[in-house]
């Protein structure tokens, strides 16, 4: 079964990720910037973390079920 990817709230429209979270940072992917548009999430294209603004139309308990959104892209 394929796990749902992991959910971060935060309370920026800026945020990085490099992947790391458990594991060491070298065992990542490359630290890349995005950026939480009007749709009030963004995911990152390497790993699949969602990163949701707290607050926004898109903090609530069915954000697992939208679609992605990688920084820059738009509906």
């Amino acid at each position: 079964m394929i796990q749902p990817p992991e959910i971060l709230r935060v309370s920026k429209t800026r945020v990085s990720c490099d992947g790391s979270g458990d594991i060491p940072a070298a065992l990542g992917h490359p630290r890349v910037f995005l950026e939480i548009d009007e749709h009030g999430y963004v995911d990152c294209g390497y790993c699949d973390r969602r990163f949701v603004l707290i607050g926004s139309v898109a903090d609530t308990a069915d954000i697992g079920d939208k679609p992605d959104i990688a920084s820059g892209a738009s509906l």
